[in-house]
């Protein structure tokens, strides 16, 4: 048993040494192996970084590897500085302040290059933006696509899903051509009583029930010139287009500007020729002065429909109502009432006691109340509904306009309402947006560096002089149609710069801002408060209240034309001819004359003229008549005259009496020269 178990023990002691070896063996291959790596990565690591090395390649790589870095990063630096970042539609002043360079510039490409005819006020589209700012060594960028951050905002519909839904009308023309009264007589109310003037100052919307259990929503546009703002928005909404042209008139460029706004948004135009009824009625001459703005009526072979009406008798109405349900027949109208709702602003208010009301034409889906929504740089929930007539309503389909409470601030009229699932992402993209909108207002509002020597040279020129102003009306619209309308007053010496716009009476907060920016409040129909008043008294702050939009037009153009330095005109008093020379002690020449033509003044001034040539310009030092000194010499006289500081006198010399004095220029003077 234990010769057995000495010979196992025996037996195990060999094999357990050379499974030892084989182990140790093992080990030191394992631990050469992971050295080798250790050292590799270390070498790899090294170079990355840039260390120095024990070879040359090494060192070159990591100074290599710095300097290309260097290198992107100037060059992203530089394609920064050459970016500029727009999210909205922006003026030409504007886009000339973001790239550093005159506006005049602009204009000039624009008109050479791209054959349009741009103002400094007028607004470019983002295509327009990209090439000029291209033609400049920039690079537009349109910062936030406010669609594209909203979930499930361009999903499509299906065919199924898809009902008919009533035309949106747009009654577009000029001033006074009757396109209210006609929507009056439609509508049997009485709007035109409730606008200042006798003239739309807003937009209306309205739902109307048409005979043959048809409905149609009417958009009502101002016609006055300086809402063409409104009309665009009117027709970016529109199905179909009427505009009311009257009889008794021709096309006025009010009416061509609603032609273009038509056109350009892509709908079909119907003629409404008003005041047929009047014995100055001259049907002819408006469809002869269509066809100069090419807009062909079916009778002379074209494809635009057109009505002869009487909007105060309603004779053609009918027939017109017509022609507009067979364009939307054609047009094959249709929308999803299923889905959430998305529309348009149509207008917007501060309301005293219902705070901001925005007007919405909802354009698909249905609008609930206690829906989530965003809209531009707001966001909410609906609170109520209200109709055109102010009654409450608890739903809206598309095409119906409806008045909504509940929003956190004013929006923009044309800004785009969509019903959200979320609400606490609607909030997210609504401070989002206002942040982005934030940014973009203050690098339009920063005037750069400007070098004490810049600054000097500009006020040694003294070529541009400003009209600051700080607009504040009842409605986003009239806002933005008034800032519009007095910026086009500007002209190469003097401007208009709108510091601020907005909605709401004038508060406390907007006299210290145009305190501080140095401008004129002007308030179209709102008020402002006891402590504003009292603000205004104490800061010294010029306020101007306005019911009517062409008077604020008229005084802002009136205060212009008292900063446009005067006109100065020269005005010749007459002629004096050198007939003999007398050299007097202590005074120097003094030459005896006869008026020729006119009179010779001592207040005046005096040309010497000699064989056609100016010698000297100066003042008259004596005029004497015989011994006696006098104020001035009448045609056919004989006088002394004695010139400051010029004794080079002649006989046959000319002198030419004359007075320069300062005459009051307009507006339209200073932009034609």
């Amino acid at each position: 048993m234990q010769g057995g178990g000495g010979m196992g023990g025996g037996s195990t002691a060999p094999a357990g040494g050379q499974g030892n070896q084989r182990r140790g063996k093992k080990n030191k291959r394992g631990a050469v192996d992971q050295e080798a790596v250790t050292a590799n990565i270390s070498k790899t690591m090294t170079a990355m970084r840039g260390a120095p090395t024990r070879g040359r390649p090494g060192r070159r790589f990591g100074a290599e590897m710095r300097a290309e870095m260097e290198e992107q990063r100037q060059a992203a630096a530089e394609r920064e500085r050459k970016t500029v970042r727009v999210n909205e539609f922006i003026t030409v002043s504007e886009l000339a302040q973001i790239l550093g360079i005159s506006a005049t510039q602009i204009v000039g490409f624009a008109f050479k290059t791209l054959g349009l005819m741009v103002t400094i006020n007028q607004r470019l589209d983002f295509d327009q933006i990209e090439l000029i700012a291209g033609e400049f060594g920039f690079q537009a960028v349109k910062e936030s696509d406010y669609a594209a951050d909203v979930p499930d905002a361009g999903e499509t519909d299906a065919d199924e899903d898809l009902r008919s839904r009533p035309p949106v009308v747009t009654i577009m023309g000029h001033v006074d051509h009757g396109k209210t009264s006609l929507l009056d007589y439609i509508r049997k109310a009485n709007v035109v009583a409730g606008e200042a003037g006798g003239i739309t100052q807003h937009i209306g919307a309205y739902h109307v029930a048409v005979p043959g259990g048809r409905s149609m929503t009417f958009l009502d546009t101002p016609g006055h010139e300086a809402f063409t703002a409104m009309r665009a928005r009117g027709a970016q909404v529109t199905d179909i287009v009427v505009i009311v042209i009257a009889a008794d008139d021709q096309v006025m460029p009010q009416t061509v500007e609603a032609i273009s706004h038509a056109k350009s948004a892509g709908v079909p135009i119907i003629i409404a020729i008003n005041k047929v009824d009047l014995p100055t009625a001259n049907i002819a001459k408006v469809k002869q002065d269509l066809l100069q703005h090419d807009v062909v009526l079916e009778e002379f072979g074209g494809t635009v429909l057109h009505s002869e009406i009487s909007a105060k008798k309603g004779t053609g109405v009918p027939e017109l109502l017509e022609q507009i349900s067979l364009q939307a027949d054609i047009l094959e109208l249709t929308a999803n009432p299923a889905r959430r709702a998305t529309g348009s602003v149509i207008e917007a208010q501060l309301d005293q006691g219902k705070g901001p009301v925005a007007t919405v034409l909802v354009q698909n889906g249905t609008l609930r109340v206690g829906d989530d929504y965003i809209c531009g740089i707001h966001s909410g929930r609906v609170r109520a509904m209200l109709d055109e007539r102010g009654k409450q309503v608890k739903e809206a389909g598309p095409a119906i306009p409806v008045q909504i409470l509940g929003l956190t601030g004013v929006p923009m009229a044309g800004d785009q309402l969509l019903v959200v699932e979320d609400a606490t992402a609607a909030r997210e993209i609504a401070q989002r947006r206002e942040r982005l909108d934030r940014e973009a207002k203050s690098r339009r509002t920063t005037r750069g560096v400007v070098s004490l020597e810049d600054f000097m040279s500009q006020a040694a020129a003294g070529q541009k002089r400003q009209l600051r102003l700080l607009i504040k009306a009842d409605q986003g619209g009239p806002a933005e149609a008034l800032a519009d309308a007095l910026g086009q007053l500007s002209n190469p010496e003097v401007q208009v710069d709108i510091v601020h716009r907005g909605v709401g009476a004038i508060a406390e907060s907007d006299i210290l801002l145009a305190k501080a920016s140095g401008a004129i409040i002007i308030g179209f129909h709102v008020r402002p408060d006891n402590n504003a008043r009292n603000a205004a008294e104490r800061e010294g702050v010029d306020i101007k209240l306005y019911r009517i939009i062409y008077e604020a037009v008229a005084d802002v153009k009136a205060a212009l034309e008292g900063m446009l330095r005067p006109e100065e005109r020269e005005v010749v008093f007459g002629e004096a001819e050198v007939r003999e020379t007398f050299k007097v002690a202590r005074i120097g020449t003094i030459a005896g004359c006869i008026v020729r033509s006119g009179i010779i003044n001592r207040r005046g001034r005096v040309r010497v003229i000699r064989d056609g040539v100016e010698l000297y310009d100066g003042g008259i030092a004596s005029l004497r008549r015989f011994k006696d000194d006098v104020n001035e010499v009448k045609e056919g006289y004989e006088c002394g005259i004695g010139i400051e500081n010029f004794n080079d006198i002649k006989v046959g010399d000319v002198f030419e009496c004359y007075r320069t004095e300062e005459v009051a220029r307009t507006l339209d003077q200073a932009a034609k020269s």
